[in-house]
């Protein structure tokens, strides 16, 4: 048995682009800058890794149409390695995320711009909350035992 899972967050470098295979399938792919979670001793800065990442189908149209560069992104996938030969014949090796799901990892106001994402409205009807009739909490006597 075995397991390839990865969930990373991070904000976007640059804007996402969709593509379309030959057959008409949606693709994107984009990078992530996620932040260690240590300080290097030497600059006492936390360094950043950037992380390659690809979207098909429907999370890829998901992605160009709601995020952007600057955009804080969780994306849940698998890791991929892929073998390549670059333009002087020499073997290459590169390791990216293939996203099965991506979400928001900010609000719209926290985020930069960009996209059409709007977070649902708080006290909106679809959501209602009514505090509890009674006007609040009751007072419990105490006798200096534990009610467990």
């Amino acid at each position: 048995m075995s397991l390839n899972r990865v969930v990373i967050m991070g904000r976007l470098t640059r804007d996402p682009e969709l593509r379309r295979t030959q057959t008409g399938t949606a693709v994107t792919s984009f990078s992530l800058a996620v932040d260690r979670d240590f300080k290097s001793r030497e600059s006492g800065e936390k360094a950043t890794d950037f992380i390659d990442v690809v979207a098909w189908r429907q999370t890829a149209e998901f992605v160009c149409q709601y995020f952007a560069k600057g955009r804080m992104a969780v994306v849940e996938g698998r890791l991929q390695i892929r073998d390549w030969k670059d333009k002087d014949g020499n073997n290459r090796r590169s390791a990216e995320v293939v996203a099965d799901n991506v979400y928001f990892g900010d609000s719209k106001r926290d985020g930069a711009s960009g996209g059409d994402y709007a977070p649902p409205a708080y006290g909106s009807s679809a959501s209602t909350y009514s505090a509890p009739a009674g006007g609040g909490f009751a007072e419990i006597e105490e006798d200096g035992e534990l009610p467990f």
